[in-house]
């Protein structure tokens, strides 16, 4: 009834959350003529299933490889990855899939199976971004990195990708695309990179795209841990899992408000510069060297502005550090006051929350909190911002 009253569109994508395996079995990778031995490990999934009818329908053959990986919903820890700072995401049960199979000339074919089986076609010797389509743009990213800065020995390949990570979710359906794309390359060209290094080829490929973003979304694909949490320090790439306390599921609630992140004069691209000129003021490398103490003592000179896209940062990544504590606590009641309170910052100092997006989590608190002896939960928004999805820790 509130979500009715407030015209809100409300769709809910996940009660669960699994990460699919990068390569979900051995046979998967040598997929020959049998499709049935290809999607093994993946139950039958009807979205590889779907991509690898895409190949075939355009290539006449079936794939060499196909790689599936995991979105993400981010429980806290909001714009502090290019900050050097922590981060708390978890992988979800929608995803990437790319069909792959080397060729013998330069040439890269790619199909498209969730823009009606969409073609694009680039030369390796000459990677350019296009208008249109402009979700090549993120293929072509990946090979260029690949091929530029890893120096895998890339030909050209057929390609086919579709998933089911809603886009504009604010659930990383490009970074999904990079890592099953990158991992399957790597793959096929005997790159000998880990989960690591193609997490960073995606994040590069991103940044080629035109959205400077940082690590989280990318290696959260690539690492991701089912029934899981994963503590991330952005800075050293060292992961922790933080284990999901029984009868709580995580709930993604999508406002289908469509955000845009991509493109040099995104909202988005605006806060990490005015992050990198914060910390520039403070004399640190990045937001994740100020505590609240010197965020405060060494405020003079700072616009406002500045100032409180700064105080989201240093705050968000102490709260970050103690949600996962609480998490391994199970203390689902400090986890949901600290997850309000992120939602707070993002909405009244970085200042990215929509209207939307406000009245869901408005309206899952109302619900968690007229069940205290649930035991506790949290909700707040997910992703860059603009749009997107809530996330929820709800009791089953």
């Amino acid at each position: 009834e509130m979500a009715r009253s407030t015209g809100i569109l409300i769709t809910l994508l996940a009660v669960v959350f699994t990460a699919h395996a990068l390569t979900p079995s051995k046979e998967c990778l040598r997929a020959g003529g049998n499709l049935e031995t290809c999607l093994r490990g993946v139950a039958s999934d009807p979205v590889a299933e779907s991509v690898v009818n895409s190949f075939k329908e355009a290539f006449g053959t079936d794939p060499a490889a196909v790689f599936l990986a995991p979105g993400r919903v981010n429980l806290i820890g909001e714009h502090t990855d290019y900050n050097d700072g922590f981060v708390m995401p978890c992988a979800i049960n929608y995803h990437m899939v790319a069909a792959v199979s080397p060729s013998d000339d330069d040439d890269v074919i790619a199909v498209a199976t969730d823009y009606k089986n969409e073609q694009s076609r680039f030369s390796l010797s000459n990677i350019e971004k296009v208008k249109d389509p402009f979700w090549s743009n993120y293929i072509r990213g990946v090979c260029k990195v690949l091929k530029h800065d890893r120096g895998l020995p890339l030909r050209g390949m057929r390609i086919a990708i579709g998933g089911n990570v809603p886009q504009g979710a604010g659930l990383s359906s490009s970074a999904a695309l990079e890592v099953a794309l990158g991992s399957a390359a790597n793959h096929l060209f005997a790159g000998g990179l880990g989960p690591r290094e193609v997490a960073l080829t995606g994040q590069k490929a991103e940044h080629w795209v035109g959205c400077n973003c940082g690590i989280m979304d990318q290696l959260i694909s690539a690492v991701g841990k089912g029934g899981h949490a994963v503590m991330i320090d952005c800075r050293d790439l060292s992961t922790q899992p933080v284990q999901i306390p029984d009868g709580y599921s995580v709930v993604i609630v999508n406002s289908n408000f469509k955000h845009e992140l991509a493109g040099l004069d995104s909202e988005y691209n605006s806060r990490r510069a005015q992050c990198e000129a914060a910390a520039r003021h403070y004399g640190a490398t990045a937001l994740r060297d100020v505590t609240s103490e010197q965020l405060v003592a060494g405020r003079a000179g700072l616009d406002e502005e500045t100032y409180k896209r700064a105080r989201h940062v240093v705050t968000e990544n102490e709260r970050t550090v103690a949600a996962a504590a609480a998490l391994r606590a199970g203390d689902m009641r400090t986890m949901g006051r600290l997850m309000a309170e992120s939602h707070a910052s993002m909405r009244d100092d970085f200042e990215i929350t929509v209207p939307p997006i406000d009245a869901l989590v408005d309206i899952v608190s109302a619900v968690l909190a007229s069940n205290p002896a649930a035991g506790g939960g949290g909700v707040r928004m997910t992703g860059g911002g603009f749009g997107g999805s809530v996330a929820c820790l709800a009791p089953e």
